[in-house]
């Protein structure tokens, strides 16, 4: 499939920030965009499911997608949210081995995506792709290992205050008292997120309402800077 100028200089744009890429010539990166083709998901719709045997890697050029494991019992954990420009699928770019996770559209969204046939070949003639990309599955094992460790220390309450304190920083629009404004989530959703059941979330954030720490509306948050006086306040 031939893109069309306008995918053509989206893909480019994004396809210099990822770290495999952004050291290429412009003239690289132009014959690079021309091996990518363009795939669009309705919102609650599966890329791809953990252990499917689909090898391509997506970037995102609209939209936003969470990554997911399902338990045996079919309990859902997300691993995290990806946005505009994010990409994903390098593990099995790289190995060819099955989806290590499932990654579902969390609203309509587009991506371009490389086949792994394709992404071989470009590392034939620049090797630095793959130096790159080590560099940054490096740093991605970094960031997961910092979260089990969050997830196996922490109570439900550090847990909760850490992804908000994420969120913040992602989304997050701080008000003119102070409070910052949050897109509002599930306690199901959050639960999810953290690893911990929908009950004690539930429990958690209904202590902290009570508090003023946490105002819920129809569909925000607004949270109070002091539900983050004990580690580092979030910069909006």
């Amino acid at each position: 499939m031939i893109l069309k100028e306008t995918d053509k200089l989206l893909v480019g744009k994004f396809l210099k920030r990822i770290p495999a890429f952004g050291n290429l010539s412009d003239k690289r990166v132009d014959q690079i965009i021309n091996d990518f083709t363009i795939r669009t998901f309705r919102a609650g719709e599966t890329v791809f499911y953990q252990t499917d045997m689909s090898t391509d890697m997506y970037i995102i050029l609209e939209g936003r997608v969470k990554v997911t494991l399902l338990s045996e019992e079919g309990d859902e954990f997300v691993l995290t949210d990806l946005n505009q420009g994010d990409f994903f699928g390098e593990l099995s770019l790289i190995d060819g081995n099955p989806r290590s996770a499932s990654v579902i559209a969390e609203e309509d969204s587009t991506f371009a995506v490389l086949e792994r046939n394709r992404f071989l070949d470009a590392i034939k003639e620049d090797p630095d792709i793959a130096i790159d990309l080590l560099k940054s599955l490096v740093q991605r094992l970094r960031t997961a290992t910092e979260r089990e460790e969050s997830l196996a220390f922490l109570a439900v309450h550090q847990r909760l205050v850490k992804l908000f304190t994420k969120l913040i920083k992602d989304e997050g629009k701080k008000q003119k008292n102070n409070f910052y404004l949050l897109k509002k989530r599930t306690h199901k959703e959050i639960a999810e997120r953290i690893g911990a059941s929908r009950e004690s979330v539930s429990k958690v954030i209904k202590k902290l309402v009570s508090g003023n720490l946490i105002i819920e509306g129809g569909d925000v948050f607004l949270l109070s800077p002091d539900l983050f006086e004990d580690i580092e306040e979030p910069t909006d």
